[in-house]
């Protein structure tokens, strides 16, 4: 594409997003929502690393840990991964409440704190269990499901954040608060002043509750689990299924949804039992009968996280102008390297980024097509399905499951992934380095 020609695709893109992006910017809700992953940010990245280090992809590793530090050994790692990206809801649910309420100027903190109670209002303190190779089920109370707590948990903690954020603002806006003398200290009288809007928010989503309790899903979690997870249950393990499967992750995570999560209840099961028949196949000498497998998904159509992302931080790093994008790849690519892209979907952001999500759902079509096409027409041989760890970087990862050819295909999805990615990228890039070239005029 000549200079002339790109930089009239450019306006004409410009021309087209620009109003929608600036809609969307100045809607509050959203601007709420994505200052409340950025609150998460810090954890997202440290929980990312931990992640990594628990499951770092070179054969052997978790043998040679454990003959140094002994059994539980990825504990260590484990445990802030599970305090931090696991239960991102609650960081989440706070940022939300803080943020939309100081747009309506109203006390933050104890908004962001009532609105994490109405969360766990709704959320179970229950859960069944059947115990490994038995098939008695086990009732068990008094805990919370981390399960909630974590991405699954999520577009019910937004909804909740905003809600409750709403309620205290309609309760502060009519003068329903306590109000103490003028000689009371602002802690204990700020206090005081939460005590109503604490007291609705509470039971209105008691009242929640209790209205799913005679629903047959029992929970409001399990009925937006359940009505985002039950369209996709008649997919198959064809092409199209595979196509239609990552359109709904990327879309998902566009809003903040842990799509690879939602989606993957349904198709990891299914994808499993496929690699399971080719293992069986290549072990004994026959053809492989499918292509579309979980080893597919994962090192395929993961090439830096959901989205393949990786040429994303590779142009953000040496194609960007502004700052932002610069830092922003830095951080990420470490991260991206091993197929883990939270610092780049919340940090960009892509989440909630009508310029960027275009791109995030073309090029998983685009390498999918590629790829199943190349392994459908034998120019890649078909995954003999030997699992390997989801962490293992690009190129390593296609040389392990379809040779050098599988490596040589994950560096042309790289390039052409890049290639997509890249004028979208630049308009972004383009905003931020004006913000940051005015920044100081507006200083002095």
């Amino acid at each position: 594409m000549s200079e002339q020609k790109e930089s009239k695709f450019m306006s004409n893109l410009e021309r087209v997003m620009m109003p929608i992006a600036g809609k969307i910017s100045e809607n509050r809700y959203l601007l709420a929502i994505r200052d409340g992953f950025m609150l998460a940010m810090p954890l997202l990245i440290v929980g990312a690393m931990s992640l990594l280090f628990a499951n770092f992809p070179i054969t052997g590793y978790g043998d040679f840990m454990k003959g140094i530090f002994g059994a539980g050994w990825d504990d260590f790692f484990n445990i802030p991964y599970n305090c931090s990206m696991a239960l991102m809801t609650i960081f989440v649910i706070i940022g939300i409440a803080v943020s939309l309420s100081k747009y309506y100027d109203i006390e933050p903190v104890s908004t962001g704190v009532v609105a994490l109670v109405g969360f766990l209002i709704v959320t179970p303190f229950w859960m069944n269990y059947t115990p490994t190779g038995t098939k008695s089920h086990f009732f068990i109370s008094g805990i919370i499901p981390t399960t909630w707590l974590g991405s699954s948990g999520l577009f019910v903690g937004m909804l909740v954040a905003i809600i409750a954020t709403e309620i205290v603002r309609q309760i502060d806006h009519r003068g329903w608060v306590i109000k103490m003398p003028a000689g009371v200290p602002p802690s204990v009288s700020k206090a005081f002043s939460a005590l109503i809007p604490a007291f609705f928010v509470m039971y209105f989503f008691n009242l929640v509750r209790l209205g799913f309790t005679y629903t047959p899903y029992s929970t409001i979690h399990n009925f937006i689990f359940k009505i985002l997870q039950e369209p996709l249950t008649s997919l198959g393990a064809t092409y199209p299924a595979s196509v239609i499967a990552n359109f709904f992750m990327d879309f998902f995570w566009i809003f903040g949804i842990h799509g690879t999560n939602v989606v993957g209840a349904v198709t990891q099961p299914l994808w499993m039992s496929l690699q399971a028949e080719n293992v069986a196949a290549y072990q004994a000498g026959k053809a492989l009968p499918h292509i579309v497998i979980q080893s597919y998904q994962d090192i395929f159509m993961q090439l830096g996280g959901t989205g393949c992302t990786l040429g994303l931080c590779l142009s953000m790093i040496f194609l960007c102008k502004s700052e932002q994008c610069k830092k922003i790849g830095k951080l990420a690519i470490i991260p991206g390297i091993f197929n883990i892209n939270e610092p780049i979907t919340f940090g960009l952001p892509i989440v909630l980024n009508p310029i960027m999500a275009i791109p995030f759902i073309i090029v998983p079509f685009v390498m999918n097509t590629m790829c199943y096409f190349s392994i459908a027409s034998g120019l890649v041989p078909r995954l003999s399905g030997i699992l390997i760890p989801w962490t293992t970087p690009p190129v390593i990862g296609g040389f392990l499951v379809c040779g050098v050819r599988g490596a040589i295909l994950q560096i042309v999805e790289l390039l052409v992934a890049t290639l997509i990615y890249l004028p979208f990228l630049k308009m972004v890039d383009k905003n931020y380095y004006q913000e940051e070239q005015a920044a100081p005029v507006e200083a002095e």
